[in-house]
């Protein structure tokens, strides 16, 4: 099992409901595809570098999880059509 970090930008328009409900259908396909959360950082609110569909500002979430190599593959092709992620990066971790 590799470690992998995944960065989710969440739309800042929605209420606080429906970025909690983005969030954990995030972190359920982490799951489904057999993934372990190890950590959920919630940097918060932050201004973006620049516009993305009209948005300045957007909500940061990083996700630490242990998974096979065909996961991230997965979550990708899945959080690419939701509606409210805005952007999206998965990355393998060094072992180090």
């Amino acid at each position: 099992m590799s470690k992998y970090e995944l960065a989710v930008v969440v739309s800042a328009k929605i209420e606080d409901e429906e970025r909690a409900a983005v969030l954990d259908k995030v972190k359920a396909l982490v799951e489904k595809f057999g993934g372990t959360i190890t950590d959920v950082d919630d940097w918060g609110k932050k201004k973006l570098a620049y516009e993305v569909q009209k948005m300045t500002e957007a909500f940061y979430y990083f996700i630490h999880f242990e998974a096979e190599t065909t996961t991230p593959g997965e979550i990708e092709s899945r959080i690419r059509i939701m509606d409210n992620v805005i952007r999206y990066l998965c990355v393998k971790q060094d072992e180090a």
